[in-house]
């Protein structure tokens, strides 16, 4: 039996998605296929019921669905009940069930260079739709605290009320005030679209060294300014395209019950990017 996937949001046509997991299904030799469907804000419920009536076998969620799938679940897993967002759903004889696959996928590129975040401070830039996962990754990992620094501080206050509410400390501030404050924290991670457009870096990494880990969820391009910065500092460095593939290499394991094939998922989306 062929099975059939998705990936939904709008926009949806730069979507790396169908690229990661077509090679997947070849590697494997899955009869499989995955398709890009644009669902537009406001029709999301239309486009779950024509999903259910094609017997989709399971779909990934992106901007900006994914807290509004929620009401369209059936079950959902904890990561998404923390989180409150789901990227990741199966369909079981027309039963959604829904995953987050953001808070693995993050954690993902730790796990892979065996670095430890346990009582390291962060310092999250940005407080948009990745920030919670983001956060509850580094509670689950235990981190000792987390700075988070935003544009406007209403939504960084969001993130920071949810942060110790899961339990790892937090406190605020204005993306433009963290200055030279950078050295003071053992992981930076970039969680704003600044650099998606070849924009520089949000913030000075001056001070930061080869101890610090700087990570930077934009993924196109690879090597954004900030990274390139960070570099410079001789920092570890992590790229947004590992998140993408720790979590897509999540929903093909939720799907299929067996083991991605991380390598040919890689080698596509580079190809991609």
């Amino acid at each position: 039996m062929s099975k059939t996937f998705a990936v939904i949001g709008d926009p949806i046509d730069h979507s790396l998605s169908p690229n990661i997991h077509s090679a997947a299904f070849r590697e494997l030799n899955l009869d499989c296929a995955y398709i890009a469907y644009r669902i537009p804000k406001g029709e999301l419920e239309d486009g779950v019921e024509s999903l259910k009536k094609i017997k989709i076998d399971g779909f990934n969620v992106t901007i900006p669905h994914k807290i509004e799938m929620m009401k369209y679940l059936d079950k959902f897993d904890e990561s998404c009940n923390i989180i409150g967002a789901v990227n990741t759903v199966t369909n079981d004889s027309g039963i959604l069930k829904g995953y987050n696959t953001d808070m693995d996928g993050f954690l993902d590129p730790f796990k892979k260079r065996n670095l430890s975040v346990k009582d390291l401070k962060v310092l999250l830039l940005g407080a948009g739709g990745a920030a919670r996962a983001i956060v509850a990754g580094f509670a689950k990992e235990h981190a000792q605290s987390i700075t988070i620094a935003n544009r406007t501080l209403e939504n960084a206050n969001n993130v920071a009320e949810f942060s110790n509410k899961i339990g790892l400390k937090a406190n605020t501030v204005k993306i433009d005030e963290v200055e030279d404050t950078a050295k003071n924290y053992d992981v930076i991670v970039n969680a704003t679209s600044i650099g998606l457009k070849n924009e520089s870096s949000p913030i000075s990494l001056d001070g930061i060294n080869s101890k610090t880990i700087v990570y930077d969820i934009v993924y196109m391009p690879i090597n954004t300014d900030f990274l390139k910065k960070a570099k410079e500092k001789r920092a570890t460095i992590i790229y947004g395209y590992e998140m993408l593939l720790g979590q897509a290499t999540r929903a093909f394991e939720i799907w299929h019950g067996m083991e991605a094939p991380y390598n040919a998922m890689k080698k596509a989306l580079l190809g991609g990017v």
